[in-house]
């Protein structure tokens, strides 16, 4: 049974320490079981996952920060070596526009549970493929909400100052001063 705790930094979080079987012809881990991993929503409502994607990135590519008000997400490092960051853009949270991050890897195999209203991005140490769940089906760009990765009130620390990003996270805006709105 895999080690599932709540975040004292962002209400909702979960990581997910799963067990690793290894030996001498590698690893073995269940990544997700809907029986046994009891992952619910703020309602109380177990999660029902319906889709599930990967993303590929060659090291140096910054992913994100990208979220949406309904879709929970089930992320793991499936190969390689991430830095994963959570902000909370939930207005009603205690934790609004706090983050908190992780590094997630192909050996320790841990997962991040991220709540809805939440941003998320990665940036890419090695080659990597991240792999996700989602709550909801993925309804494009239009739908989502974009933050800018080194927005400068949330002072995130990248291992970087110059990661390769999409058009779309190179034009993303900085936030408007706590009080406005959220974009």
């Amino acid at each position: 049974m895999p080690t599932i705790e709540n975040s004292a930094e962002i209400p909702g979080l979960i990581v997910v320490t799963p067990d690793v079987f290894e030996d001498h012809r590698g690893q073995y881990v269940e990544t997700w079981n809907a029986r046994d991993w009891d992952l619910r929503d703020e309602t109380g409502e177990p999660l029902r996952f319906v889709e599930d994607d990967l993303s590929c990135s060659s090291a140096g590519v910054l992913r994100g920060l990208h979220g949406d008000d309904r879709t929970w997400k089930l992320i793991h490092c499936v190969a390689g070596r991430i830095r994963f960051v959570v902000v909370d853009m939930r207005r009603s949270s205690p934790a609004f526009r706090h983050w908190q991050a992780f590094e997630l890897d192909d050996r320790s195999r841990q997962q991040v549970l991220v709540p809805a209203g939440c941003a998320n991005g990665h940036y890419a140490h090695t080659d990597c493929i991240f792999g996700y769940k989602q709550s909801a089906y993925y309804q494009g760009q239009g739908a989502q909400f974009t933050l800018r990765w080194n927005d400068p009130s949330l002072d995130i620390p990248w291992p970087t100052d110059a990661p390769v990003l999409s058009d779309r996270d190179a034009a993303a805006p900085d936030l408007p001063p706590v009080g406005g709105g959220v974009p």
